[in-house]
């Protein structure tokens, strides 16, 4: 449905952990296009199993590796070298409405970044503290029906 790029000049950047509330939940496919990213998925699906879990693993575009993230998750990364690029690929188009995110660094998930410090935008560094409430949150219909 859509393709992304994030390109990452500094090793460290952060961005995430973004996500879409229903009903734009979108699931996406990314890979490591160029360098090494630390890739991190929290679940956020309430009636899931592993919810409030995260998974994380290390994408490299050497290894071709790519990951799967399920609608109703979280996801982020952080850039391992210098001009890591990121290549996103959404089972659904974007709707800045539903828009959403958690902190990077909330103890509720405990992840575990490989560098500290990391370079983000102020949007990312904003996210609020994880609140079940907010994984549930829906966009009213009608509220956002635009494309990016």
């Amino acid at each position: 449905m859509q393709c992304n790029i994030s390109r990452n000049a500094k090793r460290g950047t952060l961005r995430g952990m973004h996500y879409q509330a229903a009903p734009y939940a979108e699931a996406k496919y990314v890979s490591c296009i160029r360098g090494s990213i630390y890739d991190v998925i929290i679940d956020l699906r309430p009636d899931s199993p592993a919810f409030c879990d995260h998974f994380a693993c290390e994408l490299r575009a050497e290894d071709h590796s790519h990951l799967f993230i399920p609608e109703g998750c979280a996801h982020g990364f952080q850039a391992l070298e210098d001009g890591s690029e990121v290549f996103y690929q959404m089972m659904a188009c974007y709707h800045p409405g539903a828009a959403r995110g958690v902190r990077w660094d909330d103890p509720a998930f405990a992840i575990p970044w490989p560098i500290p410090d990391p370079v983000m935008s102020p949007r990312d560094a904003g996210y609020p503290d994880f609140a079940g409430v907010q994984a549930r949150q829906t966009v009213p219909e009608g509220a956002d029906d635009r494309n990016r």
